[in-house]
């Protein structure tokens, strides 16, 4: 009877009857009665374990109310966005292999840094198969020389490469916008772009050409400008200098009056010192400190409108790669995207020490902002000139153009926040 009039109590709350049951006479009424017989039918406990559950039933309740008749129902909350492996994955049958694989790999790095990205994904690759899968990376020139390393992995000579797909501009300008391009895609954006909006199919596309399988296996980040004994801000003071620099830019350069060589890494270093060349483009701060061109050079030019980004991969044949298990093919793929991580991180740290042996020998010097604009717009022309001819480069480079648009928004509304010092930041130095 006493749990009866708590429920009454209960259903005029539902029925619209606002007073918290809580506070109802008869409630308390109920509960004394339940209090004074209950010592004597039942034990203390008992009458302690109703009252308690009475009063948690009666809270939940005043907290969230039901909704008066004809009220307006709240909206649904819909889950927003999936994960696309967790479906492809959520019925897989994982069968751990027994067999031992190894693969011989080679890159076009010699003694750079980039070398060690290559090691690190074949290290990461050995620890997570519990040695079932080992990449014995060669030495650079061991089993091919270093620009035969693709035509190698795709007739089988090799079974897989760690490159950076400009350098096969050669077999299809496409391969460059994978890469790096002038003005284009940075850290960030070739992860989303490449993971989340269609790169990946159409990279696996460009290179299944070719008889290979690639992913994207580290990116150092915005690369430095010029090493240069020319001082040049504006565009009219790059008119006649010798420049080294290879890819797209080189094409760009040329068309501003420059005059451009491509020449391999290891004759750098002495063209500047015998005055061959004004400048020369390589790569991030770290990777050219141990090039010594710092040491040679007045100055240092920036920013790198060549390469917002510099990204690389890993390339497998495809008869390899498809003899490999699923679970050894998703461990190789986990450790593509752990390297993509952990070498970005990597060299954006050990630039912070590079820009410090770099500028004790060299000035830094900016590019105003209308030399950088018509750098731009020479670039973009240049650019919409090769999709006319090429649509390969024109599936990509839209592609892109079409993420940066859609990404602009949360770009434009993020900003202003940038992770200056705080004494920087205070000064009002707000912008990246």
């Amino acid at each position: 009877m006493a749990l009866l009039q708590i429920r009454t109590s209960l259903k005029r709350w539902k029925g619209g009857d606002r007073s918290h049951p809580v506070c109802d006479p008869n409630f308390f009424a109920t509960c004394n009665g339940i209090r004074r017989n209950g010592m004597k039918k039942v034990g203390l406990a008992v009458w302690i374990g109703m009252l308690a559950v009475a009063f948690l039933t009666v809270n939940a309740i005043a907290q969230n109310p039901p909704a008066a008749p004809g009220a307006a129902q709240p909206k649904k909350i819909e889950k927003f966005g999936e994960d696309k492996r967790a479906k492809e994955w959520a019925n897989k049958k994982w069968e751990t292999s027994t067999k031992k694989y190894t693969l011989r790999m080679s890159d076009p790095w010699g003694g750079i840094l980039f070398h060690d990205i290559a090691q690190h994904f074949c290290d990461s690759v050995k620890a997570a198969s519990g040695g079932r899968l080992e990449i014995k990376l060669f030495p650079t020139g061991a089993i091919v020389p270093a620009m035969e390393i693709f035509e190698a992995t795709s007739k089988g000579t090799l079974d897989a490469f760690h490159s950076w797909p400009g350098y096969w501009k050669g077999k299809n300008e496409a391969f460059v916008a994978f890469a790096s391009v002038p003005y284009g895609l940075d850290n960030e954006g070739y992860n989303i772009w490449y993971y989340e909006r269609g790169g990946k199919e159409m990279f696996d596309e460009l290179y299944g050409r070719y008889n290979m399988v690639p992913f994207f296996c580290g990116n150092v980040g915005q690369e430095l400008g010029l090493h240069s004994n020319k001082r040049a801000t504006k565009i009219e003071d790059f008119k006649g200098m010798k420049v080294r620099t290879v890819g797209w830019y080189m094409d760009i350069l040329t068309q501003l009056g420059v005059s451009v060589t491509p020449l391999p890494g290891p004759e750098i270093y002495l063209a500047l010192e015998r005055g061959v060349i004004d400048g020369c483009e390589f790569s991030t701060p770290a990777a050219n400190v141990p090039q010594g061109y710092h040491e040679i050079t007045k100055y240092v030019i920036e920013p790198g409108v060549h390469q917002p980004s510099c990204q690389f991969d890993v390339v497998f044949n495809k008869k390899k790669w498809d003899e490999l298990p699923d679970d050894l093919k998703a461990i190789v793929e986990i450790c593509a995207k752990e390297t993509q991580l952990w070498s970005n991180a990597w060299q954006e740290n050990l630039n912070i020490e590079a820009l410090k042996i770099i500028g004790a020998k060299s000035e830094f010097v900016k590019m105003d902002d209308a030399t950088i604009v018509e750098f731009a717009k020479v670039s973009f022309k240049y650019l919409e000139d090769l999709k006319a001819k090429n649509p390969d480069v024109k599936k990509v480079l839209d592609s892109q153009e079409e993420f940066k648009k859609a990404f602009a928004p949360w770009r434009e509304m993020r900003k202003g926040i940038a992770p200056w010092p705080q004494e920087d930041f205070l000064k009002g130095k707000l912008l990246q």
